[in-house]
């Protein structure tokens, strides 16, 4: 299944700025079949790990984050960009592959030595991830796994994330 979910993702040129070569995922979320063993994929990554929480990256992580915490039994926790979550935050910034960028959790979200599982759709430079791993332990939580639908390999982001388990489904 790795293999026809590889094949579905298509390569945009040139955006969101010349010279980047774009993994566009929508064509797996547009089949359920797709989308559906795309989550087990990910819940896979951890099957031998109790979760509490699952924290996905605004905005993509919250398509396969939150139905994976639902196949584990787990509360969903969303990592935000700046300014969109309504409660009291944690924030930290970062540097990404085309700027700057800050993220948010709120304060309140983890419990100290809660499990926790991130995901996200993309690794490329690891900045994002990096920072939402900070935010977590910030808060006290295990992160237990770091899971990817596609690792962009060749940029490297694995070797910024300060974890030991970084899974990805698809590797390019």
């Amino acid at each position: 299944m790795p293999d026809t979910l590889r094949q579905a993702i298509r390569d945009v040129v040139d955006f969101p700025k010349p010279g980047i070569i774009f993994k566009d995922i929508t064509p797996i979320l547009s089949d359920a079949k797709l989308l559906r063993r795309s989550v087990e994929l990910l819940v896979d990554t951890v099957s031998e790990h109790q979760i509490d929480k699952v924290a996905g990256i605004d905005a993509r992580g919250f398509i396969f984050g939150a139905p994976a915490a639902i196949a584990l039994n787990a509360g969903f926790v969303p990592i935000r960009k700046q300014g969109k979550l309504p409660w009291e935050t944690h924030s930290l910034s970062y540097t990404l592959e085309y700027g700057t960028n800050t993220i948010e959790v709120h304060k309140d979200a983890i419990k100290p030595g809660e499990k926790v599982l991130l995901i996200d759709d993309l690794l490329a430079t690891g900045g994002t991830a990096a920072a939402a791993i900070e935010l977590l332990r910030t808060l006290g939580a295990e992160t237990v796994c770091a899971s990817f639908l596609v690792e962009l390999s060749f940029l490297e982001g694995r070797s910024k994330l300060a974890l030991d388990n970084v899974q990805s489904i698809i590797t390019f």
